[in-house]
């Protein structure tokens, strides 16, 4: 399958520009396709209680569920300004239980597979 990473970075840059960031003012834009070929976003939500913020990667996920879940193939995260940013060390965590090993992740260098963003990744079969 060809990725069209320069749409896929739109759709997160477009996105970003949704965020709810009164506080950090630092709008964050996520963009994946599913397995199934969807397209899922998602942008921050922050909240007085800074602890409680939703990152653009948890709205993301939770759209991937809503709309019938899957697995997230092709993944990126941007600022508000469209430059490609890594997702913290939590949203790498909630990606690798969407997407896997395989996920493709654009990073800042280049895109990259899930297991080379988190490396030995703590997963379900670690719960067993």
């Amino acid at each position: 399958m060809d990725i069209d990473w320069d749409e896929l970075r739109s759709s997160a840059t477009e996105v970003a520009q949704r965020a709810y960031a009164p506080y950090s003012r630092f709008h964050v834009g996520a963009a994946a396709l599913a397995d199934d070929g969807r397209l899922l976003v998602g942008c921050n939500v922050e909240n007085a209680a800074y602890g409680v913020t939703l990152c653009a990667e948890c709205g993301l996920v939770s759209q991937l569920h809503a709309t019938g879940g899957g697995r997230l193939t092709h993944f990126v995260c941007v600022n508000g300004s469209g430059t490609v940013i890594m997702p913290c060390g939590r949203c790498r965590q909630l990606l690798w239980e969407a997407g896997g090993a395989a996920l493709e992740v654009m990073t800042p260098e280049g895109v990259l597979s899930m297991d080379q963003v988190l490396p030995q990744a703590f997963g379900p079969e670690d719960l067993r």
